[in-house]
């Protein structure tokens, strides 16, 4: 008997996840929690080492034991629950899970020293022990969260912990270290060239000399002190898009006033130093032990090393249950805006179409089946993959990534040697080069880099704004090289991994290559898709550094960029190159030395070759 009423319960509570809560206001979701759950906030969960993590535990009300859990794990401030976080509590628990929530080491109410990711695999392990022996777990512990609250998890499967039941990880491209030719370290890089992003990101959240609580304070103390004083430090406001131009870059935060911490530690270390291998990062010689439903977006940082980790996984978990069970949903949208997907929706400036997707249904569709144990929630029939083909504007699925039906096809620069900007002889061409072209050049001049205009950033403080917007303005650069297609006879899809190979030349010892692949409309709009960088130094991989020599060709095989989009019929294939895109990535000083400390830099006459002895193309996973 006792076994019915508890399955009655477990019905009723799923069947609870009919209420929309999408148009609550904060206010009212605040009231539904508190409706909802019993909540005990400002609890000490003990680490191996002795430190204590500030933790919020949220139980349905009147639910009994043998709860399943969502664990949601934090750098952020959560003293108050608002926005995502306080939208899922109540959806947790409104579908009869506990709702436990965590601040990482040294953030806010919990003890010790802040390291970025938070030490998944002692901290994130014990977290979940201790959920696991709570009176009311039933023993299963599915994590959840988006950016940072992702990141963290991939390290942490790769202990397999018994309790770790399912794993949701959304927009985590900062937790992988290294992932087949991804190596970009948490994404500090591209290509070898470092990325801005966590310069200022880390402005916000390192703080080395931040106010702690005094050890030994109880529960009920501690809750209380968080009703007046949330230890939150309220920093100077900064102007990034000024502030990012700063030399040596290594000074960018010290400049400001800034103590020394995690940012002067990282900007020294280089693509393969051993410090990015004893960090919180998931490495690809690591295992693998948890079912995921992973969640991505083309306009995102780092969609090729997670779809590559996604893959990696699919041929490399721990077992066959874990392997089978990966699964991945690729949105249109930018950085950790899966709740936004809807009619008529916008990414930077192209409208994307109806782009609805439900992305709370099949988050809890999946933990009732690997958490809660309901196997019919989230049958096996489910694809591998959705993703969202813009072009097209709808959503598709299939069994693997790239999509069985991609077949590289290789698209060539051609030029008579004036490809410089939108109004050069730049072409296109699935006809590879016969006979000698001329080389384009360009000067690159590091103090007035190619400005950035959109494309798949985040957590920039403004400096870049994400998404699909027309390179027009960049494109009219005289150091910008540009290449376009004829318009198209018929609709061109690509799906998958877009690989680009340039045979480059430079009077400089170092520099940087960039590309761009973009969109151009009937009425000459251009959207930019994705793009990719390489420092030239890395040419033959990030062990060692090889220099250029002055009239010598080098082939660069760039980190791929990672799509679906359908070219229509009349819009034309355009690739942009460069050898800057800031302040999306940190200039190259084109000096061969260390860059960061560097604050004088050198002008490079860079070439584009793309001769029949030496061609330059991109790889397009055009679906048949």
């Amino acid at each position: 008997m006792k076994c019915i009423i508890f399955a009655l319960a477990i019905f009723f509570t799923s069947t609870a996840a009919a209420q929309d809560y999408g148009s609550y206001t904060e206010e009212a979701l605040t009231k539904e929690l508190e409706t909802l759950a019993d909540g005990t906030r400002k609890v000490n969960v003990p680490m191996r080492d002795g430190v204590h993590l500030s933790t919020d535990v949220y139980l349905p009300k009147n639910a009994g034991d043998n709860l399943p859990t969502v664990f949601w794990r934090t750098p952020y401030n959560y003293n108050e629950l608002a926005g995502a976080r306080l939208r899922m509590a109540v959806e947790t628990v409104s579908r009869g899970y506990a709702f436990v929530i965590q601040n990482e080491r040294g953030r806010y109410f919990s003890e010790g020293e802040f390291k970025i990711l938070g030490y998944p695999r002692t901290d994130g392990y014990d977290a979940l022990s201790w959920v696991a022996d709570q009176s009311w777990s039933n023993g299963k512990v599915g994590t959840l969260g988006c950016s940072s609250s992702a990141e963290w998890q991939l390290a942490l499967a790769a202990t397999d912990h018994p309790a770790h039941a399912a794993m949701v990880p959304m927009a985590s491209g900062a937790g992988i270290g290294r992932v087949g030719e991804f190596q970009e370290q948490g994404n500090w890089y591209t290509g070898g060239v470092p990325r801005n992003l966590f310069f200022i990101w880390l402005y916000g959240v390192d703080n080395p000399l931040r106010a702690q609580l005094p050890r030994g304070l109880d529960q009920p103390m501690r809750a209380y002190i968080s009703k007046y004083n949330d230890l939150d430090p309220k920093k100077p406001e900064i102007e990034w898009k000024e502030q990012i131009f700063h030399l040596p870059i290594g000074e960018l935060l010290s400049s400001l006033g800034e103590p020394a911490g995690t940012f002067e530690e990282l900007i020294a270390r280089k693509p393969r130093d051993q410090g990015w291998f004893e960090s919180g990062l998931y490495h690809d010689d690591e295992s693998w032990g948890v079912p995921a439903l992973w969640f991505n977006s083309w306009y995102d940082v780092s969609i090729g090393g997670n779809m590559t980790l996604f893959n990696h996984v699919r041929k490399n978990g721990a077992d066959a249950q874990v392997r089978n069970h990966q699964y991945a949903v690729v949105g249109p949208n930018v950085h950790c805006k899966f709740w936004d997907l809807g009619p008529d929706t916008v990414v930077g400036a192209r409208n994307m179409g109806d782009t609805s997707f439900d992305a709370n249904k099949e988050i809890f569709a999946f933990f009732d089946r690997f958490v809660r144990g309901k196997a019919s929630a989230f049958p096996n029939r489910t694809p591998k993959v959705r993703y969202f083909n813009m072009g097209e504007n709808k959503w598709q699925s299939a069994s693997a990534w790239p999509p069985k039906q991609a077949e590289d096809v290789k698209l060539y620069l051609h030029s008579d040697g004036a490809a410089n900007s939108l109004f050069g002889d730049g072409r296109l061409s699935f006809e590879a080069p016969s006979g000698d072209q001329p080389a384009d050049s360009f000067t690159y001049d590091p103090l007035v880099p190619v400005q950035t205009v959109g494309g798949g950033d985040c957590c920039n403080g403004g400096a870049v704004i994400p998404g699909a917007f027309d390179q027009r303005a960049v494109e009219a650069r005289h150091d910008v090289l540009v290449y376009t297609s004829e318009p198209l006879e018929e609709p061109i899809q690509i799906s998958g991994f877009v690989d680009a190979v340039l045979n480059v030349s430079s009077d400089a010892k170092d520099t940087d290559f960039s590309v761009k692949l973009v969109d151009v409309t009937p009425d000459g709009t251009a959207y930019i898709v994705d793009d990719t960088i390489h420092r030239a130094r890395y040419r033959d991989g990030y062990d060692k550094e090889v220099f250029m020599e002055d009239g010598e060709i080098y082939e660069i095989d760039f980190t791929p960029m990672t799509t679906s989009i359908t070219f229509q019929k009349s819009h034309r294939i355009r690739v942009e190159v460069s050898s800057s895109s800031f302040p999306k990535y940190a200039r190259n000083l084109n000096t061969g030395g260390e860059n960061y400390n560097e604050s004088d830099p050198v002008t490079a006459l860079n070439s584009i070759h793309h001769s029949e002895a030496a061609p330059s193309y991109v790889v397009l996973p055009v679906m048949k």
